[in-house]
């Protein structure tokens, strides 16, 4: 947006009394000024809008903030994922649009900012969030469920609440791993009231979230989801095993990444590990090259690949 439409807005939310359109406009400018590295207007504007009513700040917000939402630096990249074509193209599809929102808004058009993901684990959710993070240059939070989730009545919500609070004065990506943990279907008869009033709220701060953040949830069990939290997301895309192919092209940049051969050919390492995950397929790669590092000068590499595909059919048959 704009910054004469930014400030326009802001005076005509002000003049109508809409307290909610009001602090969503702010929450845009805070974003916009750490974007620019202006930090202390940013942290300024931020203490006058998360006050209860009086001068006061919230106590220790950003202190707990830190047990609450956890920052990693994305690794990821786009182009290092094997993803189908109908993912890769959602995918690129959000990236662009957020790239290009200030062309979408000139239209009076939001760009999507809400991608579920789902599907079996080890097979990318996680390395897509980071990606699309490092693609766009933003600051990449993982909620960290050990802090959000008290076993104190009605306390669980109220740190949502925070977390939601601290993302969304920043242009972000915001990602809840195992999403159906906090969003589970409410309807449900043994769920407790307690957990029905964390998704209720998690749909509330789903709501209210501005565009500027970017909310990616990933979830192993998409049928535990509570339909009504399925449905605040504008993009899903579920992320399956690797095909044969898809394997074996999987390993082949592995083989390149990790600076030599596998042994065998990636085709026949595909086959010998079938349905297996992408995750597999990584971890599988690099013990292979770990142990020939550790053996060399004199590893050998099929004997090391025959080693650890007999010790995985051993496994396998417990």
């Amino acid at each position: 947006m704009a910054r004469s439409d930014l400030l326009l807005d802001l005076v005509e939310a002000e003049r109508r009394g809409d307290r909610d359109r009001f602090k969503i406009l702010v929450e845009a400018v805070i974003s916009e000024e750490r974007a620019n590295q202006h930090h202390l207007l940013a942290d300024r504007l931020s203490e006058l809008i998360t006050t209860l009513g009086t001068s006061k700040p919230r106590d220790d917000h950003a202190s707990a903030i830190r047990d609450l939402v956890h920052e990693i630096v994305p690794d990821r990249k786009l182009e290092d994922l094997e993803l189908a074509p109908v993912t890769s193209r959602v995918v690129t599809e959000l990236i662009e649009e957020q790239k290009r929102s200030e062309l979408l808004r000139s239209y009076g058009i939001e760009p999507r900012n809400r991608l579920l993901l789902s599907g079996p684990p080890g097979n990318g959710k996680t390395s897509v969030a980071e990606a699309i993070a490092a693609e766009l240059m933003l600051p990449f939070y993982v909620i960290r469920y050990e802090g959000v989730v008290s076993s104190f009545l009605g306390e669980t919500a109220a740190r949502l609440d925070n977390a939601f609070e601290f993302v969304r004065t920043r242009r972000c990506v915001l990602f809840f791993d195992e999403l159906d943990t906090i969003a589970k279907e409410r309807s449900d008869e043994h769920e407790t009231g307690e957990i029905k009033r964390v998704v209720s709220t998690l749909l509330l701060q789903i709501d209210r979230l501005p565009a500027h953040v970017i909310l990616i949830g990933a979830t192993n069990h998409g049928e535990l989801l509570d339909r009504a939290a399925w449905r605040r997301f504008q993009v899903r895309a579920e992320l399956h095993a690797p095909s044969r192919a898809q394997a074996t092209e999987y390993l082949e940049r592995l083989a390149q990444r990790l600076g030599g051969d596998l042994g065998y050919a990636p085709r026949t390492i595909a086959d010998k590990l079938a349905g297996a995950s992408f995750a597999e397929l990584e971890e599988f790669a690099l013990d292979i090259r770990r142990r020939a590092v550790l053996e060399m000068p004199d590893a050998d590499l099929r004997r090391i690949v025959k080693e650890r595909l007999e010790h995985r059919q051993a496994q396998a048959g417990e």
